[in-house]
């Protein structure tokens, strides 16, 4: 039970994945390994790992993306259980001993995720209402955003196989269409502690570095839709949640007059708008039927 791998994929973070690392090897229950995939830095990354982190598994690439490095990682890890750390956060001391006493309640799960501490430029900032973590079935808890965040979870490598990797044609929100896919399917265990100290504000965030991140939500979404292994309700409110994000999006491209976004996103929203209409008609109440488009 408790043979757990981390993951943790970095790029040019030389500075602050001591950090990181130091939170992985302080942990009141040892991992069985410590996987950190270098990214293509051009800092010394890993140098500072090698030196300083004997312990710890290098592997470098040359810049493929954070979900390539994750899948890396995850592809040479031997552990039952999979842990993600973001090489600029931080976990508590007992993270990993919490979550697996709380997996051992738990026999049936496979996934589980913590509270968090969230930390922007430096200042302990509050999380807004819509950024609660929450277990159970939260599937659409995951719709408008990611609802998990990767650093703070814990899951059985069986999910791998079940799922799937990491989109690597996705260079953000690669950890959302992830999400999605798995809470389509299972439970989530939650821990209301916060064992997990994320950092932000930093400007090397991907966040900041590409525009419109609806439209790669909205891919994740559109992959869902098209799996063919959503329920009836998971498809409405799928379906829902893409045409919120497509008029956000066209909001957006109209006001900057990208006319071919413009164009392509109102054809979008067209298509979505009918399979939704006619997916209300022949199933106007809640099912759990499964439905294919």
């Amino acid at each position: 039970m408790n043979r757990v791998s981390v993951i943790i994929p970095t790029h040019n973070r030389a500075e602050v994945l001591p950090r990181a690392l130091r939170s992985v090897f302080l942990q009141t229950t040892p991992v069985a390994e410590v996987i950190v995939v270098d990214d293509g830095s051009t800092d010394n990354t890993s140098t500072v790992v090698q030196r300083d982190f004997a312990e710890a598994v290098l592997i470098r690439q040359s810049n493929r993306g954070v979900s390539h490095a994750r899948n890396r990682g995850i592809e040479q890890a031997k552990g039952e259980w999979l842990a993600l750390l973001d090489s600029d956060d931080e976990w508590k001391p007992d993270k990993i001993e919490v979550q697996l006493r709380t997996l051992q309640d738990h026999p049936a799960g496979r996934i589980c995720h913590t509270d968090e501490i969230w930390i922007r430029n430096g200042r302990r900032v509050n999380p807004m209402n819509k950024h609660r973590k929450a277990g159970g079935q939260i599937f659409r808890n995951c719709l408008p955003r990611c609802a998990l965040s990767p650093s703070s979870v814990l899951f059985h490598r069986s999910l791998i196989d079940e799922f799937g990797n990491f989109d690597e044609t996705l260079p953000v929100c690669e950890d959302y269409d992830f999400w999605l896919r798995v809470c389509a399917a299972l439970p989530v265990i939650y821990v209301p502690e916060k064992l997990v100290v994320k950092y932000g504000g930093h400007e090397d965030q991907l966040s900041r570095a590409y525009r419109g991140m609806d439209r790669y939500r909205i891919f994740a979404l559109e992959k869902l839709i098209q799996s063919g292994k959503l329920t009836a309700t998971q498809a409405r409110e799928t379906l829902d949640e893409i045409l919120k994000k497509i008029d956000i999006y066209l909001s957006g491209a109209t006001r900057r007059q990208r006319e071919a976004e413009v164009q392509l996103y109102k054809k979008k929203r067209a298509v979505y708008t009918t399979q939704l209409s006619s997916l209300v008609q022949q199933d106007p109440v809640n099912s759990t039927k499964v439905v294919e488009f």
